[in-house]
């Protein structure tokens, strides 16, 4: 390593040559146990640093000091593919002066690498790094599987600072961000808890709404036609989503099918069903739990892949292009089918894209899964709060008490008839949840807006408002 190894963090910031109004970035596959992004923004605060411009690719409840760093004028600009917890009820209130820039999980490599997005300083949490500045994320004490959101960062920052508690003496021989992209290691106590990476509900749930709708999901993915041999599958972590990767398990088994790929952010069921022989292989950009982590450090089918190769449109061609189907949720889906992930129903932050407009784009059949009412709250709304994911790239709502198609997908509407599933247009399913709930409060916002919506290929699709 040489030269690369820096004794602190303070020597690293000095080194790189950190500055006020620069640009640096984080990835979040330590999500809520990292530590890296906390231990660099107080440094920066130490020497006096100002004006930071923080690309990261995720921000969770265990970055609430970046709200002290906003206050105190170390960071004035946010750019984000999803954000929880303090930072967001923050950020829904106002306390950035500048907006929030909300991109995809393919946006963001799509404009780091057309350079819309300038890195001066790439930060790596690495939980291995070897003599040579090798850095992989599966092995040490903080392993957190791959680190496809942090490839293009490395790639293309001016400066690149792998951050690290685990060297090792011997090199690599999987690598995940290969030395010659790195500029300097420093080693740090913890770089975060990898339990933190576990995202969410990912144990399989036992709320009958949920494995209701999965039932209905299964249902429908049955009746697509899709569901054959080299079948290529995504779905996300929540119960609903979990329910139905194992219900279509149950499907495979019984129709003696192999599928081709499984894709996103991964779990336990996903690669149980890869080491049942279930599918060829999976490609992974975010490990969701341990077990995952696990997998894709043993197991050669099990691929690390980055955000450009995950979802980015500037690539010749990206996963999510390939998928067959993918499983999604919503905190809102109005009667075009526009999905909103960003907002809850009082207008505050509790998340964004992440890859739901990447996938959406890019599936064949793209399922939105999520209860009726939510909350005492209709899920149908007549137009999304915020606008995640167009409603031209969603095919079908499934809910515990019916499933509706987009009018652009006749074919799948047809299909669903036929195979006698309850299917309704999506202003019956609206009717039928405000009978049961009633119309809810309207929401009202002042005109402060604190976030922009960025579409996966850079077109601005909606904005945040401060809720009055």
């Amino acid at each position: 390593m040489r030269d690369k190894l820096l004794p602190d963090m303070a020597t690293a910031l000095r080194e790189a040559g950190l500055a006020d109004g620069m640009t640096i970035s984080f990835h979040h596959h330590m999500r809520n146990g990292d530590h890296v992004l906390n231990a660099v923004l107080a440094e920066a605060a130490k020497q006096g640093v100002k004006n930071l411009t923080l690309l990261s690719s995720s921000i969770f409840p265990v970055h609430a000091p970046l709200i002290e760093h906003i206050k105190n004028g170390v960071v004035t600009e946010l750019d984000t593919n999803y954000m929880s917890g303090p930072v967001a009820a923050a950020v829904s209130r106002g306390l950035l002066e500048k907006p929030v820039m909300f991109r995809s999980h393919g946006g963001r490599p799509r404009a780091i690498r057309e350079g819309s997005r300038v890195i001066d300083i790439a930060f790596v949490a690495a939980p291995t790094v070897d003599p040579m500045g090798n850095i992989s994320g599966s092995l040490g004490p903080a392993a957190c599987g791959s680190l496809g959101y942090a490839v293009p960062d490395a790639e293309c920052a001016k400066t690149v600072i792998a951050v690290t508690d685990n060297l090792i003496d011997t090199t690599l021989e999987s690598v995940s961000i290969p030395h010659d992209r790195v500029t300097h290691v420093v080693k740090m106590d913890s770089i975060g808890d990898p339990k933190g990476i576990v995202s969410g509900s990912t144990s399989m749930t036992r709320d009958p709404v949920a494995l209701a709708i999965a039932r209905k999901a299964q249902a429908a993915i049955r009746a697509s036609g899709l569901l054959k041999d080299g079948f290529n599958f995504q779905t996300g972590a929540g119960g609903a989503s979990l329910a139905t990767a194992q219900y279509l398990r149950e499907d495979m088994i019984r129709m003696k099918l192999k599928g081709g790929f499984l894709l996103g952010g991964i779990t336990k069921y996903l690669v149980d069903m890869l080491e049942e022989g279930l599918f060829d292989s999976i490609y992974d950009v975010q490990c969701f739990d341990l077990a995952a982590v696990e997998s894709i450090r043993k197991n050669a089918a099990h691929h690390e892949i980055s955000a450009d190769t995950y979802a980015s449109p500037r690539q010749k061609s990206c996963c999510v292009d390939f998928l067959d189907t993918v499983l999604l949720g919503a905190s809102e889906i109005d009667v075009n089918f526009n999905v909103n992930v960003h907002t809850d129903s009082n207008g505050m932050i509790i998340g964004g894209s992440g890859g739901h407009n990447d996938a959406a784009a890019g599936a064949a059949m793209t399922i939105i899964v999520a209860p009726l009412i939510r909350a005492r709250l209709p899920i149908v709304v007549d137009r999304c709060t915020t606008i995640t994911t167009p409603g031209n790239t969603v095919d079908v709502l499934v809910t515990e008490r019916g499933i509706a198609v987009n009018p652009a997908r006749p074919d799948l509407a047809d299909r669903f008839r036929d195979a006698k599933l309850d299917v309704y247009s999506i202003e019956e399913l609206r009717a039928m949840a405000l009978k049961i709930a009633g119309e809810p409060r309207k929401v009202e916002f002042t005109d402060r807006i604190v976030g922009t919506v960025e579409y996966r290929d850079g077109t601005i699709i909606d904005s945040l408002r401060a809720p009055a």
